[in-house]
């Protein structure tokens, strides 16, 4: 069976919820699930690393528990994202936790490892792979990803640079796997835009930030809602690599936005014991215009499908203006 085989009927919008470090916790990805879209975190985010065997536990039991009092609409899938630098020493252990957990789909970043895709297949699981370009696509497809992740211009956290209309466009002419499209999208509308521009699912994060499950500080909470675009900047000072954060963070952290000094590529770890001296540094995308209010992530969710219904009946209007050959 495919990744979207598996899919049908389970899913409210074609929305995977991107893992948030630190934030993503079994209380959101419950949440998303249970209201129709994929949810997933970082194994990361459960420490110390005996914490995640429990969250796995938590969340199968708490989805299974809503399967059984709602048969008609049942819970989609979740996921796990499993950062395979060779940093992280907890990858080995948290593999063997999705594997005995049995994950249904594992989201990988910062490398692709062919062991670690034939570890997910063995159980029936599969791996979607987030990519910046296709130099990294190529690869993650080559050493056995299911699918991909296409990190585009305007996403939160470790972002691309690529128009998503490039990177999608030039995607599909080689590879027709599933494809997950991320970078600011945060609406109804820009989910079916990601669609038709061939992405099977659109890749959310930001948004869920400023949702009453997501664990971060109110203050993160707050600052999403109240920025804009334009409060984002590109920086790899704070991990070393590639990413968008909130000005309003950088500030307050005692940086001048506009003037981030260069960064030591010497401390790019993702190990489980790393020091996070940017910690009060808050990632976040360039969609957060369209976030309005901090609100439970089931009204978020009922919010982006009533926009996406609106406007797939708007396409219909576009089309039928188009002149007939």
């Amino acid at each position: 069976m495919t990744l979207l085989a598996s899919l049908k009927g389970r899913l409210s919008l074609p929305v995977i919820g991107s893992p948030l470090f630190i934030i993503s916790v079994p209380d959101l990805v419950v949440a998303q699930c249970t209201a129709g879209v994929i949810g997933s975190m970082p194994s990361l985010n459960a420490r110390p690393a005996s914490q995640l065997e429990d969250w796995l536990a938590e969340i199968r039991e708490r989805l299974d528990a809503h399967d059984a009092r709602h048969p008609e609409a049942p819970s989609a899938p979740f996921a796990v994202n499993l950062i395979v630098h060779r940093s992280n020493d907890r990858l080995e252990h948290d593999l063997a936790l999705c594997a005995k957990h049995r994950v249904p789909l594992v989201i990988t970043s910062l490398g692709a490892r062919p062991e670690v895709n034939d570890a997910v297949h063995a159980y029936g699981g599969f791996v979607m792979h987030d990519v910046i370009n296709q130099t990294f696509a190529h690869k993650a497809v080559e050493k056995g990803a299911d699918g991909l992740i296409l990190v585009a211009a305007g996403a939160g956290g470790h972002a691309g640079s690529l128009s998503p209309f490039a990177l999608m466009q030039e995607t599909r002419a080689w590879f027709d796997g599933p494809i997950a499209l991320s970078g600011a999208i945060a609406s109804g509308r820009s989910i079916l835009a990601a669609q038709v521009m061939g992405a099977d699912f659109a890749y959310i994060g930001s948004a869920f930030i400023a949702t009453e499950e997501a664990r971060a500080a109110e203050a993160y909470k707050r600052m999403i809602v109240d920025s804009k675009a334009a409060d984002i900047v590109y920086s790899d000072l704070f991990s070393g690599v590639l990413g968008n954060y909130l000005r309003g963070s950088i500030s307050n952290a005692g940086l001048d936005p506009d003037a981030l000094p260069a960064p030591d590529r010497s401390k790019i770890d993702f190990s489980s014991d790393r020091k996070r001296a940017w910690k009060d540094i808050w990632g976040s995308g360039q969609g957060i215009g369209a976030v309005r209010e901090v609100e439970p992530a089931a009204a978020l969710i009922s919010r982006l499908r009533d926009e996406y219904r609106q406007a797939v009946q708007e396409m219909g209007l576009a089309r039928a203006l188009i002149r007939p050959e």
